[in-house]
């Protein structure tokens, strides 16, 4: 009988590129993602105006208003598929993170070598923790119990208006990261995600 033998390099070649949890949440994440960016859209257009501290309505004056038509009082299903949604990245991206840090995913493979990788180190721990958190000091029930949550931000209107530019690095972020897997080889890049292995 023929003895199986070791071979080191041949080991590293069939290692997959992402492990299993990577890839998975990163699918569960773009699927939120999409959730987010269009019940986000249908809030906004319900109600394009922006607001500092705690003032802000219909007829109070503004920090600034975005060019885009006022449709008051049609976010309904935008609000709850936009907290169900949250709620899913949020707990998707803690078992990312926990199960990156404990296999040293960060430090191994995203340590800031590159630009890139420091942009996505920066959204990561700085954009999406921002984004959760200005996101919570909106929501009345959360702050009636940890009410230093807003006052960290300055209001719920502060917290709002924070929450958009944030949202919208995110979405210049994700249009960066498209750009970059695109220059890497995109059919490669998806299928790397999908099931592990390259070509």
């Amino acid at each position: 009988m023929a003895e199986s033998v070791y071979h080191p390099g041949l080991a590293i070649r069939n290692a997959p590129r992402h492990s299993a949890v990577v890839r998975v949440t990163h699918w569960i994440n773009t699927v939120c993602f999409f959730a987010l960016i269009i019940s986000g859209a249908a809030i906004l257009v319900a109600h394009p105006r922006f607001y500092w501290a705690e003032t802000g309505a219909v007829g109070a004056p503004s920090l600034f208003d975005l060019p885009i038509p006022f449709m008051l009082g049609h976010s309904g299903w935008g609000r709850y598929l936009h907290f169900l949604a949250a709620w899913a990245c949020l707990l998707n991206g803690a078992v990312y993170v926990v199960t990156g840090l404990s296999a040293r995913h960060f430090r191994r493979e995203l340590w800031p070598d590159a630009l890139q990788r420091g942009a996505y180190i920066g959204v990561v721990f700085g954009l999406f923790p921002l984004i959760i958190f200005t996101g919570l000091a909106m929501s009345p029930a959360i702050t009636s119990v940890v009410p230093r949550l807003v006052e960290v931000f300055g209001g719920q209107q502060s917290a709002r208006t924070i929450h958009f530019f944030a949202a919208d690095f995110l979405v210049l972020f994700f249009v960066g990261h498209i750009f970059m897997v695109s220059l890497a080889g995109f059919t490669d890049s998806v299928r790397t995600m999908i099931t592990g292995h390259g070509i």
